[in-house]
């Protein structure tokens, strides 16, 4: 894997957690404010995004060693596709 591809994968799979990880620990107030119903009380954003940075890291070096070691061949996906 490239760095290019390397870094598209990374962005790819931060996104996907992010998405994940967001409504973790969401609680909506007690008596919510005029105009701002959905609101929580505290998203914790920056846990979160560290979360998802941590985990997103892992994810893409299983993928890594996955495509690296050949455990999974996309070249040969690709060849033995018919036309």
């Amino acid at each position: 894997m490239g760095i290019v591809s390397g870094i598209f994968v990374y962005l790819c799979v931060w996104w996907t957690v992010l998405f994940a990880v967001l409504p973790w620990g969401v609680k909506q107030p007690d008596v919510p404010e005029p105009g701002v119903v959905g609101a929580p009380v505290n998203p914790h954003l920056k846990a979160k995004l560290l979360a998802t940075s941590l985990v997103s890291a892992i994810i893409w070096a299983i993928i890594w060693v996955m495509i690296e070691y050949k455990v999974v061949d996309f070249r040969a996906m690709g060849d033995a596709v018919q036309y």
